[in-house]
């Protein structure tokens, strides 16, 4: 019956299977990405997948042979996970704008000039908050799309603060909200783990009786 030993345990294995899927796709589309771009967040999706596979085995390893030493750390690391990433998707909820716009600057800082030059052609913008500085490429070629309705000599591209704003909001509340839906998903499989040794101690008992 749904409620008893056997259903706790291939729930929790269903769960982890679902870990290993999601653990799977950030590997795969870390890897993908790094392909195209040298963004330094790549390594450390690469490590979440890594992780998150990891815990998923140990999980699976826990509820297939009921080792209760491998559930109970399985327990531990889940727990300490869930802490971590509530914390962090609630910070990205909270970002203000203000410091929004410093990360958003340093990481500009951090960047080379080829994914400036990327940034500056796809949303057609020269610079980061400001287009005499000398932190960006060129931006000859795209003063030229953006110039091409003004005849004036001193035409530029705006800067890319300005229309990379609701793009950065909108990425921290995506984050943030997936992040904290993870978080609370993660409660299910630690539910499942901690009733799984008291059912199977039931069902052991009934089987007794039974003989």
């Amino acid at each position: 019956m749904c409620g008893g030993f056997y259903c706790s345990r291939n729930s929790l294995i269903l769960l982890n299977l679902m870990y290993i899927v999601v653990g799977g796709l950030l590997i795969s589309s870390a890897v993908y990405g790094n392909r195209f771009t040298d963004l330094p967040i790549i390594p450390s999706i690469i490590g979440c997948g890594v992780v998150l596979i990891s815990l998923a085995l140990m999980g699976l390893y826990g509820a297939a042979k009921h080792h209760q030493v491998t559930l109970f750390f399985y327990m531990i690391i889940l727990f300490c996970l869930f802490i971590v990433q509530f914390a962090i998707a609630c910070s990205c909820l909270a970002v203000s704008k203000h410091q929004q716009r410093i990360f958003a600057e340093e990481g500009w800082n951090e960047v080379s000039d080829d994914i400036k030059a990327e940034v500056q052609t796809t949303f057609g913008c020269c610079g980061f908050n400001t287009t005499q500085a000398n932190d960006h490429p060129s931006c000859d070629a795209v003063n030229k799309i953006c110039c091409s309705t003004n005849d004036a000599p001193d035409c530029t591209c705006l800067p890319c603060l300005p229309k990379l704003e609701d793009t950065i909001d909108s990425a921290f509340r995506v984050s943030g909200s997936i992040g904290l839906f993870f978080s609370f998903t993660e409660k299910s499989p630690y539910v499942a783990s901690a009733m799984l040794p008291k059912r199977m101690a039931s069902l052991s008992q009934i089987e007794r009786k039974d003989l």
